[in-house]
């Protein structure tokens, strides 16, 4: 039988994109969450990791950006790709390195647009319905060293309406979120697979 594709989720907050992936992941012979890992020891995502059953590893930026203390667990794990969840930080060269094309993210608006450092979240959201944009949306893409600028894979919108708020902008990428994010990876994962085999 092949070997189980293991995948670490970063994650820095709520996690309620970790539990989807999790959850969506549960009952796939080939594919394992095999750790959830997070910049923050008290974030909401650690309670969800603990209800799946999920492992979980904390550290600091400190230990993210100027040591190998995460790279060594992660390849302690055998670990053989990463998604980005919700989290905060960037990703340092020496993981990148260690996992080209094989660390993506999920950015809740339509790349290029409203990306870069302290683009996250509601600072998003806020900043679509002041310039008037007619559509927001997801972009999936791998990371590379620069915030929000890797190489895009999927994106898909959603109508802003003239009266939606901030927060209903929120409401219907998450939906978007939901319903595609275990997709794509799941797709990145076999067709990953499927390169490697050819390459043997």
């Amino acid at each position: 039988m092949d070997e189980k594709i293991r995948v670490a989720v970063f994650a820095s907050g709520n996690g309620t994109n970790a539990q989807n992936i999790a959850e969506y992941f549960k009952d796939n012979p080939r594919v394992e969450i095999c750790r959830i890992y997070s910049d923050k020891p008290n974030a909401r995502v650690l309670e969800r990791a603990s209800s799946l059953g999920i492992a979980t590893f904390v550290f600091s930026r400190k230990e993210l950006s100027n040591s190998d203390i995460v790279l060594k667990k992660l390849k302690e794990n055998n670990t053989s790709f990463i998604v980005l969840a919700g989290f905060l930080l960037k990703i340092p060269d020496n993981i990148l390195e260690a996992f080209p094309n094989k660390i993506v993210n999920i950015h809740p608006a339509l790349l290029p647009k409203y990306g870069g450092k302290g683009m996250y979240g509601m600072h998003v959201h806020r900043a679509v319905k002041a310039s008037g944009d007619d559509r927001s949306g997801i972009t999936i893409h791998f990371v590379n060293s620069n915030y929000d600028e890797g190489n895009i894979i999927f994106q898909a919108w959603v109508p802003v309406e003239e009266n939606d708020s901030p927060e209903d902008i929120a409401q219907k990428v998450h939906r978007l979120e939901y319903r595609h994010f275990p997709k794509v990876i799941e797709e990145l994962l076999f067709s990953a697979e499927t390169d490697q085999n050819k390459q043997r």
